[in-house]
């Protein structure tokens, strides 16, 4: 198997466990405040990584340090932005907006980087996009998404889309030129730190400790956090950041599935469709738009700054 079809796949291992997590998340929320539960899971994955590559510590490099900390702090600026934006919109806009980085990331990439896009990855992006807003917007909004009644709760998750988009953009970059087992382990690392600084300004902190409190932790700070964030730096080496943000687009769907075999919880046809296009958007880039891969890699994409790092590995 080549490293750029394990790193696909894996990226999509890494989604499914995002969108299987909103099961956990919505059940520990019921006992502690947000902001609390993500400054502890953080926390967490901080110090498996950090005990995970502890080898990699004494050989931490200035540039290392500065990559890490750029996308450490995009890392904290997004989920602080979407966790505080969910809290005056709802859970459908929240998806959608946050959905729309998948179309900012080749935007950004043309604008800022002047990195073109092929025909087939766009109408990836485009039918993905569409996919997002039948799976996410319910029918009966009416018009929608009526986007003239947004809120400040929209913008914050809006930006938070903008946020997320860059750290997409600057992880398949920093990765190229660093260590990846450095940045995972700065990165999340600083959205530790910041988290628990802002924790206490931001929110005032309420937690009955529960089981389903200690296993949202447990599972989420080692799944969702730890091994995503590792398979997500190595994999990007070997991965074009458009094609991320597709795969990525596949994490609502994935919470649909859990949503439904769990909860028991049904969204109907429209999803139902939605769910399709985006998986018809992810396969139509995936087959069609593979000679993207040139046009928006970072100079010497594909070849990592290590070559003996053949896979990431998380010993937890």
């Amino acid at each position: 198997m080549s490293r750029s079809l394990k790193a696909h796949l894996l990226l999509v291992l890494i989604t499914l466990i995002w969108g299987a997590n909103f099961v956990v998340i919505k059940t520990s929320l019921a006992d502690i405040s947000p902001l609390f539960f993500n400054a502890i899971r953080m926390s967490l994955a901080a110090v498996v990584l950090a005990v995970a590559f502890y080898r990699e510590l004494p050989r931490l490099t200035p540039g290392a340090l500065r990559s890490g900390l750029l996308v450490g702090i995009f890392l904290f600026v997004g989920n602080e932005l979407q966790t505080t934006g969910l809290k005056y919109t709802t859970p459908s806009k929240s998806a959608f907006l946050t959905g729309v980085s998948v179309v900012l990331v080749p935007l950004f990439l043309a604008l800022f980087w002047k990195r073109g896009i092929n025909r087939w990855s766009a109408a990836g992006v485009a039918m993905a996009f569409v996919g997002l807003y039948l799976l996410t917007v319910p029918a009966s909004t009416g018009a929608g998404l009526n986007l003239a009644s947004m809120n400040h709760g929209d913008l914050l998750t809006l930006g938070a889309a903008v946020v997320f988009a860059f750290h997409i953009i600057f992880i398949g970059h920093v990765t190229q030129q660093q260590r990846w087992q450095q940045i995972t382990v700065i990165q999340v690392a600083v959205t530790a730190s910041l988290m628990i600084l802002t924790v206490p300004l931001a929110e005032k902190v309420a937690v009955v400790w529960s089981a389903r409190v200690f296993w949202g932790i447990g599972i989420t700070g080692f799944l969702s956090l730890a091994l995503a964030f590792s398979v997500q730096a190595w994999a990007q080496q070997f991965t074009p950041p458009t094609h991320t943000a597709l795969i990525f687009s596949l994490e609502p769907v994935f919470a649909w599935i859990t949503s439904f075999l769990f909860l028991g919880e049904r969204l109907g046809a429209r999803s139902g469709v939605g769910a399709l296009c985006i998986l018809a958007g992810v396969l139509m880039s995936e087959e069609k738009g593979g000679a993207e891969s040139m046009a928006v890699m970072p100079d010497h994409a594909g070849v990592p700054a290590h070559p003996e790092d053949d896979e990431p590995e998380v010993r937890t």
